[in-house]
């Protein structure tokens, strides 16, 4: 008997299909992958142009970062502001890419280019599997699917913006917002997660009309170690 439990302790977990995992990886590379073209109508709508926009979706290839970016210029935010709104949103990618270096163990030469794919994402894939082997094929047909169909949804989209003229006579100025809140919104699982999003959006709408652009998304920021103080004193 206590061998028979001994080894139901030790058992390893059982590895997902190759082909379930690129389904998923799949799923999710084109879902997200496609609202590329929201941020590419959205960076024309805010005077970028063609290929400002795509080389922000080229190198910079964060979502929230590109929006929060161009949104602060939209409503005439000064540009230091703004990169700066936008490098705080991406700064968790680089927590993210501490957990992912121990779970994909990727060759050194690898992992320069690896790292432009770390973002919410790769790491959610990458993190769902359960051996290596599937996290590893995880993350990179998710990258790989996610970064092809982004770009290209970034150029149509600014294209488009471009054809049509006035973005915001066609309520496109609102399409960036929307997309990233429909993105946002089923990750806040927890209590404490939307409380940090609730007050963030308290901050944030209580703070655009006495401060510049750009600023308010940085005082909203400070809504995560507000939440997490007050939740550690109950505690």
């Amino acid at each position: 008997m206590i061998e028979e439990q001994d080894t139901h302790r030790t058992a390893p977990p059982v590895a997902r299909p190759r082909a379930a995992v690129i389904r998923d990886a799949l799923g999710v590379g084109v879902a997200v992958g496609l609202s590329g073209f929201a941020f590419g109508v959205t960076a024309a709508g805010a005077g970028i142009s063609t290929l400002q926009a795509c080389a922000l979706s080229l190198l910079v290839f964060t979502g929230a970062s590109q929006f929060a970016l161009v949104g602060a210029l939209a409503a005439g935010g000064n540009p230091f502001t703004a990169a700066a709104g936008a490098f705080f949103l991406g700064t968790r990618n680089a927590f993210y890419g501490l957990r992912l270096s121990q779970l994909l163990a990727l060759p050194r030469a690898a992992r320069p280019f690896a790292a432009h794919w770390v973002i919410d994402e790769t790491t959610a894939v990458a993190l769902a599997q359960q051996d290596r082997r599937s996290a590893r094929l995880g993350f990179g047909v998710t990258g790989l699917a996610l970064y092809v169909l982004w770009n290209l949804t970034t150029l149509l989209g600014a294209l488009g913006a471009e054809a049509i003229g006035d973005t915001d006579a066609w309520g496109l100025d609102a399409a960036g917002p929307a997309v990233f809140l429909a993105l946002l919104a089923p990750m806040l699982k927890t209590s404490t997660e939307r409380a940090i999003a609730a007050l963030a959006l308290v901050l944030g709408l209580g703070f655009l009309p006495v401060l510049p652009a750009g600023v308010p998304v940085l005082i909203a920021a400070l809504a995560a170690p507000v939440v997490l103080w007050m939740k550690g004193r109950r505690s």
